[in-house]
């Protein structure tokens, strides 16, 4: 009998320890000692192996027990459908894995220019990232974006050259692109080891060993020290570990000292070396180059090594976040609405912790609200945890009005003691450029006078990031009335998503607009729509969204006296608008400050100017030609005058009628927006392309050569770049590719202008 209980109580032991071990998961991670959690993104160009690095990490760290393939359709962060069918990212995906004592916390983001927003949301809170070049292809047009991007938010960087094992792979061409094209001090780190033409390792120029991968699925590779024995390829990894050593001598002191000590460059340790290539990458005073073939399982493990020894840890950066001491402190980089969880929003933890069922406060929306469950994410599979702590990034459910860019507190007193804090410290010219994001630095050149410190906190704390005007704009339609509520939900819901999409109404036809980055962006919504929501939408053909912009100077005096109902309504003023080029959106209008002007408006209520600037702002998305937002317009006051009890929205239209008369005596042109191209097209098609882009009113900018192709970089109306992917692919026979991001905004031709009109209008 005593025999049964014991092994009774040992299976109950068992399992309730294997249940508590599971559930305790969590907390074991949240235990992770700060110091060794790196949290990095992926950025690259479209196909530079991206959502393949990200699968050979997950699967080397254990974290899953097969490797899946873009072309497969069966990769862990491309989830979505969409992602599958067409082998791309589309939507950034959080995922956790362990490596050798440390945790990386990874953000796999799209490499598509129509989802720049994702990348843009991701790098405002990531502490260092890992951008893959194609080998053989080196600096790409997006390249070029998501290392701006990443630039101004002064996150440290890795470069991995993947795609190694490609005949046309060359590091040194690769090496002088980042430099040429990247301005970056580029320091490499590795060397290709080929045999019959096949890449089997790399070789390593800090300990100066070679690194071969055995066999397998790449979890099997051998360390051996290079000697004189190896000859020629020992000669070129001393030559290599020199060159590597000065360049770091030169950018750091403490190095540069231990080499005077030493007289000697090759007596170094390869951990001083270590050391000088993290405080270089830190400081972004340089970037680590490193090699592999992540599709051939090689370079992967070097990789997360050299993540984990070169990338910081949240506690080396983040300074900003230092002010809120052990209160919490996270931002919400990205909203999920999910079937089962309902509404996630994802935070970076910057201090604190956050718990289950945890009240927060919202620095930029002024209000707190409740959390509901909290989550570990891997992709999406969402694991429940009771806590998560500062450094990690947290899942939340439940939050009903915290978007993406908002920053979240414990409570409203931890907001002020945080505020002050920051305030006190920014009284230090030197702290506020330390400190300053490119988002924040927009808003404060916006602003008229010089802000004090605690405004300059509040802009730091509260600020999201910076969302891209639309370019592409298309009308979408229910299959009947019984729909349109369900489609407004579904859009209000990706529009939370994404906050690149912009979705309107149209006054006159009624029709719900959508604005997007492109026509994939807005095809992308589409299908979501149908797959998710399930409702078979529509969409109209895809207009450009242009813009309007002033010609000459108009001024119109306008006067309103009638009786609606009981009360009175009596305004009369006098507007004028002309061209002011690059005039802030909180300068639009501007009062008339001649003696006659000022006396009069020197008695202007401040609910009537924020009134009459309501009226600008309306009068403002609506051009006289084509009825387009317009830009770079000064409108300027010179009298009012207002009867007692004229209500607001009277004011409002009276300002909105005075304004349209202004534009027309003004008169108005279109601006149609340019957008940067590059395109890559074998020089046996490339004639023909470079024909093609001529009739398109291309202007080339230059023209380069990379191995067997032509790269030509040029600017061009994007209403010429309508279905142009197809075009090419017939002109190249399949053989050439392009990218394209916005330029800028340019006047047309009259007879382009003509054009545009007539497509628009019809007539």
């Amino acid at each position: 009998m005593k025999t049964f209980r014991f092994v009774k109580f040992y299976r109950k032991l068992v399992k309730h320890g294997q249940l508590r071990r599971y559930c305790n998961n969590a907390d074991a991670k949240s235990k992770t000692e700060i110091e060794k959690i790196r949290n990095i993104g992926i950025l690259a160009h479209i196909d530079a192996g991206k959502t393949t690095t990200t699968e050979r990490m997950l699967f080397y760290s254990g974290t899953i027990r097969s490797m899946g393939e873009v072309h497969h359709g069966n990769t862990v962060t491309d989830y979505m459908e969409q992602e599958r069918q067409r082998g791309i990212t589309i939507t950034s995906a959080a995922v956790s894995f362990p490596w050798h004592g440390s945790q990386i916390n990874l953000i796999d983001t799209p490499g598509h220019i129509d989802f720049t927003m994702e990348v843009e949301q991701s790098l405002a809170v990531l502490d260092g990232a890992v951008v893959v070049l194609d080998a053989s292809a080196g600096v790409e047009a997006q390249t070029l974006t998501v290392w701006r991007q990443a630039a101004g938010y002064r996150v440290p960087r890795l470069l991995y050259l993947n795609k190694m094992d490609r005949s046309d792979a060359d590091v040194q061409r690769c090496v002088r692109s980042v430099q040429d094209r990247l301005h970056a001090q580029p320091v490499l780190l590795h060397l290709p080891v080929v045999h019959e033409d096949r890449l089997i390792g790399l070789i390593d120029l800090v300990t100066r060993e070679e690194i071969i991968w055995t066999h397998g699925r790449g979890q099997s590779y051998t360390r051996r020290k290079l000697t004189e024995r190896d000859g020629k390829r020992f000669e070129e990894t001393l030559s290599n570990h020199r060159q590597l050593v000065d360049t770091l001598s030169s950018l750091d002191d403490t190095l540069a000292d231990t080499i005077i000590q030493q007289e000697s460059l090759d007596n170094l340790k390869s951990e001083e070396i270590d050391q000088a290539i993290r405080r270089c990458t830190i400081d972004m005073k340089a970037f680590p180059i490193l090699c592999g073939s992540s599709y051939k399982n090689i370079g992967v493990q070097t990789l997360m090594d050299a993540v984990v020894s070169y990338l910081p840890s949240p506690l080396e950066c983040n300074r900003l976040y230092k002010t809120f001491g052990s209160d919490l402190s996270a931002r919400a980089f990205k909203v999920q609405h999910d079937d089962q969880g309902g509404v996630l929003t994802f935070l970076r933890l910057y201090s604190g912790e956050l718990c289950k069922g945890q009240r927060i406060y919202n620095l930029a929306k002024e209000q707190s609200e409740q959390t509901g469950a909290v989550y570990v994410a891997l992709a999406d599979e969402y694991q429940p945890v009771e806590k998560v702590t500062a450094g990690n990034i947290a899942v939340v459910s439940a939050l009903k009005t915290t978007m993406t860019g908002d920053l979240v507190t414990s409570t409203q007193a931890a907001a002020s003691r945080a505020k002050t804090q920051l305030a006190t410290l920014l009284k230090d010219p030197q702290q506020v450029e330390q400190l300053m994001l490119p988002s924040a630095r927009l808003r404060l050149q916006n602003l008229e006078a010089e802000p004090t410190s605690e405004e300059l906190a509040s802009v730091l704390l509260g600020i999201g990031t910076t969302i891209p005007d639309p370019v592409f704009l298309c009308s979408i339609e229910p299959p009947s009335a019984a729909y349109q509520p369900a489609l407004e939900t579904a859009l209000a819901e990706l529009q939370r998503e994404d906050p690149s999409l912009r979705v309107s109404t149209d006054e006159e036809s009624g029709q719900i607009v959508l604005a997007g980055m492109g026509e994939l962006h807005l095809e992308i919504i589409k299908e979501r729509i149908i797959r998710e929501y399930k409702i078979e939408v529509e969409l109209g053909p895809l207009q450009i969204a242009y813009r309007e912009s002033l010609v000459g100077r108009g001024r119109h005096s306008m006067a309103v006296d009638r009786k609606i109902g009981s009360a009175r309504q009596m305004i009369k003023l006098t507007l004028s608008a002309l061209t002011e080029r690059g005039v802030a959106a909180h300068k639009v209008l501007k009062l008339d400050k001649s003696p006659e002007s000022a006396a009069n408006l020197a008695h202007l209520h401040p609910r009537c100017l924020a009134t009459i600037k309501q009226g600008v702002a309306t009068a403002l998305l609506h051009g006289p030609k084509l009825g387009c937002p317009m830009l770079d317009v000064q409108v300027t006051l010179h009298w009012f005058e207002v009867g007692r009890g004229t209500s607001d929205s009277v004011i409002a239209a009276t300002v909105v009628q005075c304004l349209r008369k202004v534009f027309e005596q003004a008169e108005s042109v279109l601006l149609e927006p340019v957008m940067s191209v590059q395109v890559v097209s074998p020089e046996s098609h490339s004639a023909r392309v470079l024909a093609d882009l001529g009739r398109r009113r291309a202007l080339v900018q230059h023209i380069t050569i990379r191995h067997h192709n032509k790269v030509i970089d040029c600017l061009a109306p994007l209403s010429e770049l309508l279905g142009y992917s197809s075009t090419l692919r017939s002109l190249s026979s399949g053989l050439a590719s392009f990218t394209m991001e916005f330029h800028s905004h340019q006047q047309m031709s009259p007879h382009d202008e003509e054009e545009a009109v007539r497509r628009v209008t019809g007539f």
